[in-house]
């Protein structure tokens, strides 16, 4: 009994000679595998063909890996559009000018990134974004001169510390007289830096009672947590 594609097997046995995938003619005519399978059994094909069909095989592989990228690409960018909005909702809730949460976020900040060892109130980053919040902290919380702040900075062998202390200078809104100390990483010799990366800033302030009092908020909160969670 004829198949209900027979009519199109000389079409696909040409199209198969030509170099096409099987399953670029079963998605084009909709012809079912199997029956492909026995048409093509018995079709020899020339060394240019195989050739042509090797082209094309990786060719639609090639193809289906960017179409593959693209989705994936697509569906990380709703992801995160997704996650900003579900943070906005959030952060509209909260209020920021509240001196109680501002102080309760710089403690839990602290507990995480700040110097616990020393006897002053100082943290290092390599993000100018976790130190600017850290000095509007102290600004906003504790009517700290940030003036008063002394930094310090960590750098590879091959990064300029002029140019860096200019950087953060200006990033943190900061005079280049608050840079007392650069410390260069000799591990680093014969290494290449990536052109983002500014080393690593430490601001150091000299009220140890700040940094009591972080810590103690910090482990304080995060053991009534614990504690009310029933873990």
């Amino acid at each position: 009994m004829r198949s209900k594609w027979y009519e199109l097997r000389g079409t696909a046995i040409g199209l198969r000679k030509r170099g096409l995938s099987m399953n670029t003619i079963e998605k084009r005519y909709g012809i079912a595998r199997s029956t492909l399978s026995g048409w093509f059994r018995n079709v020899k094909l020339t060394p240019a063909q195989k050739k042509k069909l090797s082209q094309n095989s990786n060719a639609a592989l090639i193809s289906a890996r960017k179409r593959a990228v693209l989705w994936h690409n697509a569906q990380k960018q709703r992801r995160l559009r997704e996650a900003k909005l579900q943070a906005l909702h959030t952060l509209r809730k909260i209020n920021p000018k509240n001196r109680h949460i501002l102080e309760l976020t710089l403690a839990i900040l602290y507990l995480g990134e700040g110097n616990k060892a020393s006897v002053e109130t100082s943290i290092g980053n390599s993000d100018p974004l976790i130190l600017k919040f850290f000095l509007s902290c102290l600004r906003k919380i504790y009517n700290f001169n940030v003036d008063k702040i002394r930094c310090e900075l960590h750098l590879r062998a091959d990064q300029d510390p002029e140019r860096i202390k200019r950087f953060w200078a200006k990033k943190l809104k900061l005079s280049l007289s608050n840079f007392k100390q650069v410390t260069i990483d000799k591990r680093t010799l014969g290494s290449k830096t990536f052109a983002y990366y500014k080393g690593v800033c430490v601001l150091r302030c000299a009220n140890v009672a700040i940094q009591r009092k972080l810590l103690y908020l910090a482990r304080y909160f995060c053991e009534q947590i614990i504690k009310s969670s029933g873990s």
